[in-house]
C-alpha cells in the first residue's frame, strides 16, 4: 500500500513538471513574438526618393504595398495568418538555416519537434509510473469486486434462508397449533379421569362411612334389643331358690344325657 501511494505522488509530481511545461509554452511563444515585432520597429525608414521617377516608381510600390497590406489585413482579419508572427520567429529561421527548409517548413518542423518533446515528457512518467499505479488500481478494484461477490452471495444465501423459513412459516404454525390442540384434549381427558376418579374415591369412602354407620347402627340395635329383651324376661320370669335348684338340676341331666362320656363341651371365650 506504501509503494502504491508512493508511486501514485510521483506520478502526481511528474504530471505537474509536464503541465507547467505546457503552460511556460505560450510564454515563450509570445516572448519570441515581441522579439519579431521589436525587430520588425528597429527597421529605419527608408531613404527619400533622389528624383521624379524615383519618387513616381515609390508611390507604386507604395499603392502595391498598400493593397498587399490591406490583402494581408484582410486575411488575418479572416484568420487565415494567425501563425505569421511564429513563423517568422528567430527560432524558426535559425531552424530554417540549419536544415535549408523555408520558413513554411520550418515552423511545421518546430511544431512536431515542440509536440514530441511535450509527448515524451508526458509519455516518460507515463510509463515509468503509470502501469504501476495501473496494476495497483485494478487489484483494488478486483478485491472490491470480490468483496461485493461474497458479499452478494452471503446476502443470496440469507435471503434464502428467511424465504425457506418463511415458506415453512405456515406448516410450523399449523404444527404448533396441531400440538396446542392435542396437548389442550389430552389435560382436558387427564382433568376429566383424576375428576372420575376423585368421585369414585368421594362414593367408595362415602358407602365405606354409610355401611360403617349401618354396621354401627345394627350393632347398637342389637345391643338395645338384646337389653330390652332381657329386660323383658327379668320383668316376667321370677323364679324362687326351689324353681332354681329345679332347674339346675335339669340342666344338669340334660348334659349328662348329651355326653354319656363325660366328655364336656369347652368353655368358649366370653
Amino acid at each position: 500500500m506504501t509503494r502504491s501511494l508512493k508511486h501514485v505522488r510521483e506520478a502526481n509530481y511528474s504530471f505537474r513538471i509536464v503541465l507547467y511545461v505546457i503552460a511556460c509554452l505560450p510564454f515563450f511563444s509570445l516572448v519570441n513574438a515581441a522579439a519579431v515585432t521589436k525587430k520588425h520597429a528597429a527597421r529605419p525608414p527608408a531613404a527619400p526618393a533622389k528624383s521624379e521617377a524615383h519618387k513616381s516608381r515609390a508611390e507604386s510600390d507604395q499603392a502595391s504595398g498598400t493593397s498587399a497590406e490591406l490583402a494581408k489585413e484582410s486575411r488575418e482579419a479572416a484568420g487565415e495568418d494567425e501563425t505569421a508572427e511564429f513563423k517568422h520567429s528567430p527560432m524558426v529561421k535559425r531552424l530554417a538555416e540549419f536544415t535549408g527548409m523555408s520558413l513554411e517548413h520550418a515552423y511545421w518542423l518546430s511544431v512536431l519537434v515542440n509536440f514530441a518533446i511535450v509527448a515524451g515528457l508526458i509519455f516518460w512518467p507515463a510509463k515509468k509510473y503509470l502501469p504501476a499505479v495501473f496494476r495497483d488500481r485494478t487489484a483494488s478494484i478486483q478485491k472490491a469486486l470480490e468483496e461485493a461477490r461474497k458479499a452478494s452471495q452471503e446476502a443470496k444465501r440469507r435471503l434464502s434462508n428467511i424465504e425457506a423459513r418463511l415458506s415453512k412459516l405456515d406448516v410450523e404454525i399449523g404444527e404448533m397449533r396441531w400440538s396446542a390442540e392435542q396437548e389442550a384434549a389430552n389435560e382436558e381427558m387427564r382433568i376429566k379421569a383424576a375428576a372420575e376418579e376423585d368421585a369414585c374415591k368421594i362414593v367408595e369412602s362415602a358407602e365405606q362411612e354409610i355401611m360403617a354407620a349401618a354396621k354401627l347402627a345394627r350393632r347398637e340395635l342389637k345391643a338395645y334389643a338384646a337389653d330390652l329383651a332381657v329386660s323383658l324376661a327379668k320383668k316376667q320370669i321370677r323364679v324362687d331358690p326351689n324353681t332354681d335348684q329345679r332347674l339346675m338340676r335339669s340342666f344338669t341331666e340334660q348334659l349328662s344325657a348329651n355326653y354319656p362320656d363325660g366328655d364336656r363341651p369347652k368353655a368358649g371365650k366370653g
